[in-house]
C-alpha cells in the first residue's frame, strides 16, 4: 500500500477506534506527520494520561509504551515496532537496582523514565531530562542515588550542588558515542552557530555546549533564539520538528552518530498495522504497575 492511502486509512482507523498515536520527537518524518502529538517522553506521559482515547498507538520505544500503560491502565496500549527497546534501559534492572540500593541504605532512589516498569517500581520517584534538576531539588534528602543514566546524573549534579548524586554506571549508547572533538570541528565551520546538546551526552561534549537540554527545550530554545542557525547534539528524528518550525533557521546534525536504531524500527506501516490489527499490545503487571505508578504521579505532580 502506498503511503498517502496508508495514511488515509490510519486516520480513518483512528476515529473508527477512538484511538491517538503518540509518536516521540526522535520517530522518523512519516510517524511525526501522521501523530496526534509529537512531544518528548514527559509530554506523551502526561497526554497518554489525560487522553479518552480507548488505544494508544505509541511510537516509541518499549519503556515509553510502558508508562502510558502504567497511567492508563484501562487503554489498549500498542507498540508499533513491538521489539523496539532501549540499550540504557536494558543496563539496569530489579536485581542491581537493589544491589546498589543496599550499598546505600536509606537514599531515595530518582529513576530517569528510560527505564523498565520493574525497575520505576523498585524506586521511589521518576524524573526526565527535562524535569530531572526540578526532581532532584524537591527531594529533602542530600544523599540522592540516580538511575541509570550517569551522564544525565552528572549533568543534575553540577547544577544541583547541595546534593550528593550516587550515579548508576548505565548511558544512552546514541549520545554517548559522540566526541568532544565532534563539537570542535562544528564550531570550526560554523562559527556563528549554536551548539545545542542533549545532557545523556558525555560530561566532556556537554560542557562545550552553549545550550544543555532536553529534546523538548532544545526545540524551545532555537524557536525563541535570534540565531539563525544552530547545531543539533541529540538524536536526528528532532531535526524534523525543527526544520519545520523554523524554515528560515538552519540546522545542523552534531555527529552521524545521533541515530538511535531503535527508534528507526518504527515505520509507516507498524503504526498501520498495530492500528488495523491492534497487535503488539503492551501490557505490566497489576503490583509492578501500581508501584510504579507511584513513581510517576509524584513526578507529575511536581512537574
Amino acid at each position: 500500500m502506498e503511503n498517502l492511502k496508508m495514511i488515509e486509512e490510519i486516520q480513518r482507523l483512528k476515529k473508527k477506534k477512538n484511538a491517538v498515536i503518540l509518536a516521540h520527537n526522535y520517530q522518523i518524518p512519516e510517524i511525526q506527520e501522521v501523530a496526534d502529538l509529537v512531544g518528548d517522553s514527559l509530554k506523551l506521559s502526561q497526554v497518554a494520561a489525560e487522553t479518552d482515547a480507548d488505544i494508544i498507538i505509541l511510537s516509541g520505544v518499549r519503556f515509553m509504551a510502558e508508562s502510558a500503560k502504567i497511567l492508563s491502565p484501562n487503554k489498549k496500549v500498542l507498540l508499533p515496532a513491538y521489539d523496539a527497546g532501549c540499550p540504557m534501559a536494558d543496563m539496569i534492572d530489579v536485581d542491581k537496582l537493589r544491589a546498589f540500593k543496599e550499598e546505600h541504605p536509606g537514599a531515595p532512589v530518582v529513576c530517569y523514565v528510560n527505564s523498565s516498569a520493574e525497575v520505576k517500581a523498585e524506586s521511589d520517584i521518576c524524573c526526565t531530562s527535562s524535569n530531572a534538576i526540578k526532581i532532584i531539588k524537591s527531594i529533602p534528602s542530600k544523599k540522592i542515588l540516580f538511575v541509570p543514566d550517569m551522564n544525565l546524573g552528572s549533568y543534575i549534579a553540577k547544577q544541583v550542588p547541595e546534593k550528593e548524586i550516587v550515579l548508576f554506571k548505565g548511558f544512552c549508547i546514541t549520545h554517548h558515542r559522540v566526541k568532544p572533538t565532534e563539537v570542535d570541528q562544528v564550531r570550526e565551520a560554523y562559527p556563528k552557530a549554536k551548539v545545542l546538546i542533549h545532557p545523556e551526552a558525555a560530561p566532556e561534549v556537554v560542557e562545550k555546549a552553549d545550550f544543555v537540554g532536553s529534546t523538548s527545550q532544545i526545540i524551545n530554545y532555537a524557536k525563541e533564539s535570534n540565531c539563525d542557525t544552530f547545531i543539533i547534539g541529540t538524536e536526528m528524528g528532532v531535526m524534523h520538528k525543527l526544520q519545520k518550525d523554523n524554515p528560515t533557521k538552519k540546522f545542523y546534525l552534531l555527529s552521524p552518530g545521533l541515530v538511535c536504531n531503535n527508534m528507526k524500527k518504527n515505520r509507516l506501516v507498524d503504526v498501520y498495522e498495530a492500528l488495523l490489527e491492534e497487535k503488539h499490545e503492551i501490557t505490566v503487571d497489576e503490583n509492578i504497575r501500581e508501584k510504579a505508578l507511584g513513581s510517576l504521579e509524584k513526578m507529575l505532580r511536581i512537574s
